[in-house]
């Protein structure tokens, strides 16, 4: 059976979900002796970087599935994952998926305090931690039994496993988390539908360039994590997923493994970029695709840049240097990005611009009163698609509160032209009233001053209400070559719109330990505003 023939069963099996692609694929029997999936840390018997086949893979599950259920897991029983590895994230899904369970994958880069009072929402059976993450939460209460630690489960006897659970397309298969930027982190439950949706449209189109080889480095606990892992299961695509997302290690590991493509979310970029990427061998890239919030102008152009596609000229098929990105606008609730455009060194429709919705989407922007808005009217986004996660577990009042007119709210204010394009100027939480019908979009001002001002690297804009003005600070992260004195008011204000550029109080040069960031890598704008009206816009985070 070749891969089209394995692509177009799943496509086609409306039983096939989230919960059930790897127990399927084992079931057609092929491509079960091929390199699969590969972990960044050892694993079994399996070295870092040594690839897992289907049929490996499998029997690594089936041991954590036996070991699990010998705990007393099953069917319905939340619980959580709070470990480091990206393998313990991923076979414990996994594993858990197996029995029916419903794995809440934790962020480890929450503090134990925050976790514990997480994990207590939850009402969770048990919580799977390794040494490191036990230890954070000792002192807390997380409500829920702390299970023996993740590594113990590959002691399991694979031939104790059961029978893998029949799920259901509303069945509950995944719990993940917002990114906790603005306080606690929200609970989002996926369904074994929801996860796959996306999926099951990718698989009945031609395969992107770059997506046979992919390195993941998104957040291991996130949705597109356990998206682009039943993607590679059921394309039969080689993946390599990272525990960490900071660049350097992001670029060793491109470097060495050599991957085709690399999918991330913005946080990554932007540290990508603060490298001479001139300097390292990214040859192997074709394809950078962006989930999650969408990404600057000018940190995709640097990336771009980097390398090479193949093409078919008069010679025959060539490769030449440059690759794609394909950026877009998602989130946890939503379960996949909605939008999707393809940027090249060819292509200039920037300026935040998302795209156009997937065909699986119907979405509009939205007034106050809930109405439709028309053309280049600023809006929330309300969106619809059988990606949306079916709620927030055990919080019925935030479920419905974001959901009118059968849309779900994302939170993101928006616009779309006259051609279709989608526009996002910024989150609503950290947008600004002005007077006189005007706002101060935060996010949209931070992309013109990266466009403008090529030394800076990133860039934050605080903008807060005192009284009855407006003031904002603009915080910038500069290339290190560049002049770390030099006063950049005047570039700065230039490249802003004259009602934004009016409340400007300073412009301020700042190092990495001084902007707050949340567990997935998001600037947390809440503290910078909190620490402002205190009079401090920034402090020391580390």
């Amino acid at each position: 059976m070749s891969i089209r023939s394995i692509r177009a069963r799943l496509a086609d099996d409306p039983a096939v979900g989230a919960g059930n692609v790897l127990t399927t694929r084992i079931a057609l029997g092929e491509g079960l002796d091929e390199p699969l999936l590969t972990f960044d840390t050892p694993v079994d018997d399996h070295a870092a970087w040594e690839p897992f086949t289907l049929r490996e893979l499998d029997r690594a599950v089936r041991a954590r599935a036996a070991a699990l259920h010998g705990l007393g897991i099953g069917r319905r029983d939340p619980v959580v994952i709070y470990a480091s590895a990206a393998a313990d994230h991923v076979l414990g899904f996994l594993a858990l998926a197996r029995l029916g369970a419903i794995p809440a994958l934790l962020n480890p880069n929450l503090d134990g305090e925050k976790a514990a009072r997480y994990i207590h929402r939850l009402r969770a059976a048990g919580v799977l931690t390794d040494p490191a993450h036990r230890e954070l939460l000792a002192g807390h209460d997380p409500g829920a039994p702390l299970l023996p630690e993740i590594a113990t489960l590959a002691q399991g006897d694979p031939a104790d496993a059961p029978e893998p659970y029949r799920h259901w397309g509303g069945d509950p298969v995944a719990i993940t988390h917002s990114s906790g930027t603005t306080g606690l982190p929200k609970a989002v439950v996926h369904s074994h539908d929801s996860l796959y949706a996306a999926i099951r449209h990718r698989l009945a189109l031609p395969r992107p360039q770059g997506s046979e080889r992919m390195l993941s480095a998104l957040p291991s606990p996130h949705a597109a994590t356990l998206i682009i892992t039943n993607l590679a299961l059921s394309s039969q695509a080689q993946l390599a997923l990272l525990s960490a997302q900071g660049g350097e290690g992001v670029l060793q590991a491109v470097e060495s493994w050599r991957p085709h493509g690399v999918i991330g979310f913005a946080a990554t970029w932007a540290d990508l970029a603060r490298h001479d990427l001139s300097t390292r061998q990214l040859d192997s890239v074709a394809l950078w695709w962006n989930t999650g919030d969408c990404a600057h102008e000018a940190h995709i152009r640097r990336l771009i840049a980097t390398g090479s596609r193949e093409g078919v000229s008069r010679a025959g098929r060539v490769r030449t240097p440059g690759s794609v990105f394909v950026d877009g606008l998602g989130s946890t609730e939503m379960g996949h990005s909605h939008f999707f455009i393809t940027h090249s060194q060819d292509t200039d429709r920037y300026g935040r611009c998302v795209g156009r919705p997937h065909a699986f989407v119907d979405c509009a922007v939205l007034g106050p009163d809930g109405s439709e808005l028309g053309p280049n009217e600023i809006g929330e986004l309300g969106t619809n698609s059988p990606t949306l996660a079916l709620g927030y577990w055990n919080d019925s009042v935030t479920t419905y509160r974001t959901r009118v007119r059968g849309y779900f709210l994302t939170g993101d204010l928006m616009y779309r032209d006259e051609e279709g394009y989608y526009y996002h100027v910024d989150r609503a939480v950290d947008s600004v009233e002005l007077g006189d019908g005007h706002r101060l979009y935060t996010a949209m001002s931070e992309e013109r001053v990266l466009a403008a001002c090529p030394e800076v690297l990133d860039c934050t804009v605080v903008a807060v209400r005192e009284g009855d003005r407006v003031v904002t600070d603009v915080l910038l992260q500069l290339d290190p070559k560049a002049d770390q004195l030099t006063d950049r008011t005047k570039e700065v204000t230039a490249a802003l719109e004259d009602r934004v550029a009016a409340t400007v109080r300073r412009v301020l040069v700042v190092s990495d330990d001084r902007i707050p960031l949340g567990p997935t890598g998001k600037v947390r704008k809440v503290l910078l505003r909190e620490w402002h009206l205190a009079g401090s816009t920034t402090r020391t985070t580390r």
